[in-house]
């Protein structure tokens, strides 16, 4: 009986040799980051280079009817070109829409459709303009991804809104006389781009809209262009 029992007894230190059962999974370090993101309204991702900002878009009373209802307190516009601002004009009865980029006053002219999702259409009508300007197709990319968020808000710089006037005034100037059609606006846009803002004070403080856009676009986005 004493044989068998030392035959059958275990080796020292056994329950050391027995495989570990598998850990549990945390998830401790992802959670934090994404509820980080949520919270953030301006986010950079380094390596992952992705960007969400914001853009005010700020309409007039006769389009501001029409629009989302407005957020009190827009925070300023994280865009190159700052906050665009909206009215509504009629040329040859059309109804046009007139925006303008508070910091370069660069234009844009389109038909006045489905005004209420306006909005959700910026970023297009901001990235069909600049791409016709002479800037790195990276820095469009970013200025179109940081106007994808927009709120909605009142005018709030006169200097824009009576900017706005002159160009409603001389938009039926560019046009062709007659009939006209959708793709003519390109044109007008080209020539309010050449039309010289602020004039009436210190030529140092005159602003063309084209090279303005073009210079703020490259200042914006110069660093992440390079990389």
């Amino acid at each position: 009986m004493g044989n068998l029992l030392l035959r059958h007894r275990l080796p020292e230190n056994w329950w050391r040799s027995r495989p570990e059962p598998p850990r549990e999974r945390t998830r401790t370090t992802a959670w934090p980051l994404r509820s980080a993101f949520r919270r953030a309204p301006l986010t950079w991702c380094i390596g992952l280079r992705t960007r969400t900002g914001t853009v005010v878009l700020r309409a007039t009373q006769k389009v501001l009817k029409l629009l989302p209802e407005p957020f009190g307190g827009a925070a300023p516009s994280d865009a190159a070109l700052g906050d665009w601002y909206v009215n509504r004009i009629v040329i040859d009865r059309q109804p046009l829409l007139l925006l303008v980029s508070s910091t370069s006053r660069l234009a844009i002219v389109t038909m006045a459709r489905d005004v209420r999702a306006l909005p959700n259409r910026l970023g297009t009508l901001v990235g069909e303009r600049i791409r016709r300007l002479m800037v790195a197709p990276a820095a469009v990319a970013l200025e179109v991804e940081a106007t994808t968020a927009v709120t909605v808000g009142k005018t709030i710089d006169r200097s824009v809104t009576g900017q706005m006037v002159d160009f409603a005034k001389a938009i039926p100037y560019y046009l062709p006389e007659g009939h006209w059609n959708e793709d003519d606006l390109k044109l007008v846009e080209d020539k309010l781009a050449e039309t010289p803002c602020l004039a009436s004070g210190p030529y140092k403080g005159v602003i063309f809209p084209r090279e303005k856009a073009m210079q703020l676009l490259e200042a914006k986005w110069r660093a992440s262009v390079r990389r």
